[in-house]
């Protein structure tokens, strides 16, 4: 058995043989599943942000200047 100690910021350590059984690295997320009193825990899928994400593309919100005469205006920038 593998264990792990709590901070009191309710954080731990995921130890190297946890970290190498389930493919995760620095950056990825952690599943956690509840079943019948155990706790599953498996890598998250990876999540694509939709097209006009404003955290993906910041300029997506900029609806205003995307106008066709907008886009031949600003196509040399």
């Amino acid at each position: 058995m593998i264990i792990s100690k709590l901070t009191s910021k309710a954080q731990t350590t995921i130890p190297q043989p946890v970290r190498s059984a389930l493919g995760v690295s620095a950056g990825d997320e952690i599943a956690y599943a509840i079943e019948n009193g155990r706790v599953i825990l498996t890598k998250a899928p990876v999540r694509q942000a939709p097209k006009d994400d404003p955290w993906e593309n910041p300029f997506s919100t900029f609806w205003e200047w995307s106008s066709p005469e907008d886009n031949e205006d600003f196509a040399n920038l």
